[in-house]
């Protein structure tokens, strides 16, 4: 009896023990580099210059609103989308279906901001480029735990983490290549979001998930699932406030980077600036997120990497905290990227190694995910009220630092991850 059970089991909810290839590794990666062309293109310079362009006496606020409201709606559709997936029946798959949507929406949301003449109008656009993203966002990770057995996890997390470091990046070139022209750079953007996500749509790699296979849910049951009871699954709630934590800590070193860059160092020519520092920045993510993935995976041990992870991330806000030369943000970029590169690779296979069931990955990475977008919540406003009226861009980068320390301690809460 004992043995006939485990082949009830749906094959798309079975736990992976085969490796996956490194074609579906590449279109996995290349579904990342797109998405994040399609968020950090506009976070980084797009958005800033556009808020400029409205209103340059208020710039700091139309991009504080902008991107909050953008991030709150991100709250909600990173976890109902992965919900969502979770019960899809497509004969596509549980995920392809949303990557599909997603991008495609996403594409046609950022041609809406490129029309854009009030802030109403790009207000409305970047919460529908946050909606349609998020909702291919939450596909692409969750088909990782669907797929990936947990010793490759690290591997993977760190080429994960190298895909959306390259989206970061190659943002910041559009970002600079369009500074005149705001509806040229929206258009390419749009472009690398659609182009992007073909691989993987086309590979098909994506087991169904059997009509029936879990049982139907009320709208009140549905909307109860999204409670993960941190009492009952601790590590999980360690996880998510270590992540939310240390995404914060990050998110409080870029958010106001293009006017750190133009009012606190003086820099000619701001958009190249960040340009300068993506690259850095992406290049020691990339090495670090690789290395440290392989690592993790040698190994077994995925704490102590996040942890080192998270004080270097700390010292980088630390090193902007205490100087306002480009010489030393180039060296903050080095630290946050060797910092950060290394987190994002081992804590995504400790979280993975986290979700309490195997039937809500993508609903689980969902809520998970939320602690990655709170921090574009927050961070917004810990920004300009710092920078504003609480001491400026030292007080700014301070608060980076204690949120990042913070986030490494908690780390050693989680027990059943080595």
């Amino acid at each position: 009896m004992s043995t006939a059970e485990p082949a009830k089991i749906p094959l798309a909810l079975q736990v992976p023990t085969q490796r996956v290839s490194r074609g579906w590794i590449a279109a996995v990666v290349t579904v990342q580099i797109g998405i994040n062309v399609g968020f950090f293109a506009p976070i980084q310079v797009l958005l800033g210059l556009h808020a400029e362009q409205l209103d340059a006496s208020q710039k700091g606020a139309i991009l504080s609103l902008v991107t909050g409201v953008g991030a709150a709606v991100s709250l909600v559709a990173n976890p109902l989308f992965g919900a969502l997936s979770d019960r899809s029946t497509s004969r596509f798959g549980r995920r392809i279906p949303w990557v599909f949507c997603g991008t495609i929406c996403g594409a046609l949301a950022l041609l809406l901001m490129s029309t854009a003449h009030t802030v109403g109008v790009l207000v409305l656009g970047w919460t529908l480029m946050q909606a349609a993203g998020n909702a291919a966002v939450a596909a692409i990770f969750a088909a990782i735990p669907d797929r990936v057995p947990v010793e490759q996890r690290g591997v993977v997390g760190g080429l994960v983490a190298l895909g959306q470091t390259c989206g970061s990046l190659i943002g910041a070139v559009i970002g600079m290549v369009a500074a005149g022209n705001l509806v040229f750079g929206y258009a390419l953007v749009a472009l690398a979001v659609a182009i992007c996500a073909v691989p993987f749509v086309l590979m098909r790699q994506d087991t169904p998930l059997p009509k029936g296979a879990l049982e139907p849910l009320s709208t009140a049951q549905f909307l109860r699932s999204f409670w993960i009871n941190p009492l009952k699954h601790k590590d999980f709630g360690w996880a998510w406030l270590t992540r939310f934590l240390l995404y914060l800590g990050s998110q409080l070193c870029l958010v106001y980077l293009l006017f750190f860059l133009q009012d606190a160092i003086g820099h000619p020519n701001p958009a190249q600036g960040v340009l300068v520092l993506t690259a850095i920045y992406a290049f020691c993510v990339i090495f670090s997120s690789v290395i440290s993935g392989k690592l993790s995976d040698r190994d077994g041990q995925r704490k102590k990497y996040v942890i080192i992870s998270s004080v270097i991330v700390a010292a980088a806000a630390g090193v902007l905290a205490v100087s306002s030369t480009f010489t030393m943000a180039i060296i903050a970029a080095v630290l946050l990227g060797i910092g950060f590169g290394a987190y994002l690779a081992v804590d995504f296979a400790l979280l993975t190694q986290v979700l309490p069931t195997a039937d809500s990955r993508g609903k689980d990475l969902g809520m998970i995910n939320i602690a990655n977008s709170l921090p574009q919540v927050v961070a917004p406003l810990v920004a300009w009220l710092t920078v504003t009226w609480l001491g400026g861009y030292p007080t700014l980068f301070l608060s980076s630092v204690v949120v990042s320390l913070l986030g490494a301690l908690l780390v050693r809460k989680i027990k059943s991850v080595p």
